[in-house]
C-alpha cells in the first residue's frame, strides 16, 4: 500500500544510500539475469549490455524533441532509420522514424492510415482495420486512441491469419489490413504476400507488425533460404514496425516504424503554428525524446553487425529447437502451431494435465512464467544466455508435469484456476468491469498490489501449490463457482 505521508524529504539523502537501497528494492523484480524469464528482458550478454550503458549515457541529457539543436540524434535516427529499411529490403523512397517503443510504432500507424484514409475518402467517419485475431493488442489500445475500430478475424488451424475471411469482413469503411511477423502470442509468421495482394487489389495500406522479428527474420533468411518473406519485396506491403530493443539488443525503448514513400508518413506528422511558444512540429507521439535509447539503438546496429546478427540468430534458433524438442518428447505437451523462429508457445493435449497448474509448479522452481489464453498455454522468448538453463527448464517442466499429473488437485490450487476462471468465463465484461476496478486499486492513493493466487505453501513441500485466491478480474462467488465446475470436470 501507498504511503500517505512519503514526500520529498526536507535534505537530500546519500547518494550511496539511494543507490543500495534501489538495489535492494531490484531483489522483487523478475530475475532475468538468471535468465529465469522468457519475456520483458533481451538480453545479448554481459559485454554488450555494458557498452550500450557507456553508449546510452553519452547522450543521457540530449533531447531528441529539436533535431536542429541536437543534430547527432538526427544524425543516429536517420542511420537506424535507413539500416532498417535497407533490412527490410526497401528502396530509397522508404522512410520513417525512430519510437519508443512497439505500441507507440503500432500506435502511430494507425493513426497514420486514419488520416491518410480520410484525406482519400473524406466520407469515412468510423474507420475500420482489419487484423487477425492473433495481432498484437497494441492496435486495440491504438484504436481506442484514435477511434479507428480492429475488426478481428478468426485464424485458421495452424494460427495463421485467415486471408479469405479477412477478405470477406473488408469494408467502405476499411483503411488498412494488418498481418503479423511474428505474432506475439504463437510466433507464428502470418501470410503476408496474399495479405498484402488483397490490401493491394482493394486500395488499401498493409501494415506488418514484426516488432519482434524485424531484427531476426531476415538474419534468419541467410540461414534458411525457407524463412518466411514479410518486407518491402512484397507488393501492397506499406509499412513496417520493428522494434531495436528485443532482438536488436538495444536499450530501451527504441522501435522503428517505416513507410514505402513520404506519402504515407507525411499523414503522422503534427504541427501547430499558432501556439504562444512558438511553431511546434513533431513527428511522434512524445514531445521530449530520450536522447539515450536513440543513440544506443545507433551504436547496437553498429557494434553487432550483420555477422553478429547471424550469429546469434544461429545460436538462439539451435537453443529453441533443443527446448521445443525436449517439450515434445513430454507427453502430453505440443507446440502451438509452427513457428519458425525464436517465440512460441506450448499447450496441453491432455485434459487431465492443466498448463496453468504446470505453470504454477515452474514458478515455484524460480522460473517467470507467462501464461496465454486462445488455446491456454505457457510462453517463451528465447534469448542467448537461455542456452545454459535450457536443460535445467526441461528438467524441471518434465517434473511439474509428473506433479500435476500425480496431484490433480493443482488445477484448483494456486494461481492456476485464477487464469483458468479468467480466460474461460464467457462473462468477459464482467471480467474486465474487475480488471478496470483492479487498476483502479493499483493507481489509487491507497494502491497495492494485486495478489493472483501467489498465498505462501501450506506444507513443507516446496512444489505444493499455494492455496487458491480469487483473481482480481473475477467476483469471489464466480470464483468458487468455477472451481466447483472445474472439480466435475475432472471426474
Amino acid at each position: 500500500m501507498a504511503d500517505p505521508t512519503k514526500s520529498i524529504p526536507r535534505q537530500g539523502i546519500d547518494r550511496e544510500k539511494i543507490l543500495a537501497e534501489m538495489q535492494t528494492l531490484s531483489g522483487q523484480d523478475a530475475n532475468w539475469r538468471d535468465a529465469r524469464t522468457w519475456s520483458l528482458v533481451f538480453h545479448h550478454s554481459d559485454p554488450h549490455s555494458e557498452f550500450l550503458k557507456k553508449a546510452h549515457n553519452l547522450f543521457f541529457d540530449a533531447n531528441g524533441l529539436n533535431p536542429l539543436a541536437f543534430k547527432s540524434l538526427k544524425t543516429f535516427e536517420t542511420d537506424v532509420v535507413r539500416m532498417a529499411a535497407n533490412l527490410f529490403h526497401g528502396d530509397r523512397n522508404v522512410v520513417g522514424v525512430m519510437t519508443s517503443g512497439g505500441t507507440e510504432s503500432i500506435m502511430l500507424a494507425v493513426r497514420t492510415y486514419r488520416d491518410w484514409a480520410r484525406a482519400r475518402r473524406p466520407r469515412i467517419k468510423r474507420p475500420e482495420m482489419v487484423v487477425p485475431d492473433s495481432v498484437h493488442v497494441a492496435f486495440d489500445k491504438a484504436g481506442a486512441y484514435f477511434d479507428v475500430d480492429m475488426v478481428r478475424v478468426p485464424l485458421t488451424k495452424d494460427y495463421l491469419a485467415d486471408v479469405d475471411a479477412m477478405a470477406r469482413r473488408i469494408s467502405r469503411n476499411t483503411i488498412a489490413l494488418v498481418g503479423s511477423a511474428c505474432c506475439y502470442p504463437y510466433g507464428t509468421v502470418d501470410p503476408i504476400e496474399a495479405i498484402a495482394a488483397v490490401a493491394q487489389t482493394r486500395g488499401l495500406a498493409c501494415h506488418v507488425d514484426a516488432c519482434v522479428g524485424g531484427f531476426f527474420l531476415p538474419f534468419l533468411e541467410r540461414i534458411d533460404p525457407a524463412a518466411p518473406r514479410f518486407d518491402y519485396r512484397i507488393p501492397g506491403v506499406t509499412s513496417i514496425s520493428a522494434d531495436v530493443h528485443k532482438y536488436g539488443y538495444a536499450a530501451k525503448g527504441a522501435s522503428t516504424i517505416t513507410y514505402r514513400s513520404i506519402d504515407y508518413l507525411k499523414h503522422q506528422f503534427f504541427a501547430q503554428v499558432d501556439w504562444a511558444g512558438g511553431v511546434y512540429a513533431s513527428a511522434t507521439i512524445p514531445g521530449t525524446r530520450p536522447g539515450g535509447s536513440i543513440a544506443a539503438a545507433w551504436a547496437t546496429l553498429h557494434a553487432l553487425g550483420e555477422d553478429g546478427f547471424v550469429e546469434n540468430v544461429r545460436n538462439v534458433m539451435a537453443i529453441t529447437r533443443k527446448l521445443q524438442e525436449g517439450i515434445r518428447a513430454i507427453p502430453g505437451l505440443e507446440i502451438v502451431g509452427r513457428p519458425p523462429m525464436s517465440l512460441f508457445a506450448y499447450q496441453s493435449t491432455d485434459p487431465k494435465l492443466n498448463i496453468y497448474a504446470v505453470g504454477d509448479f515452474l514458478e515455484r522452481r524460480g522460473w517467470h512464467i507467462d501464461r496465454q489464453q486462445k488455446p491456454a498455454s505457457l510462453h517463451a522468448m528465447v534469448n542467448p544466455n537461455h542456452a545454459a538453463v535450457a536443460d535445467q527448464y526441461l528438467a524441471d517442466l518434465h517434473d511439474a508435469v509428473a506433479y500435476v499429473r500425480a496431484h490433480p488437485d493443482a488445477a484448483v490450487s494456486g494461481s492456476a484456476p485464477a487464469y483458468g476462471v479468467m480466460f474461460k468465463t464467457p462473462l468477459r465484461g464482467l471480467v474486465k468491469k474487475n480488471v478496470l476496478k483492479m487498476m483502479e486499486a493499483m493507481y489509487s492513493a491507497e494502491s497495492e498490489m494485486p495478489d493472483l493466487g501467489s498465498a505462501d505453501v501450506a506444507s513443507g513441500d516446496d512444489d505444493a501449490p499455494p492455496k487458491p485466491t480469487a483473481p482480481p478480474g473475477i467476483p469471489k462467488s464466480v470464483f468458487a463457482l468455477m472451481k466447483i465446475w472445474n472439480r466435475i470436470a475432472r471426474r
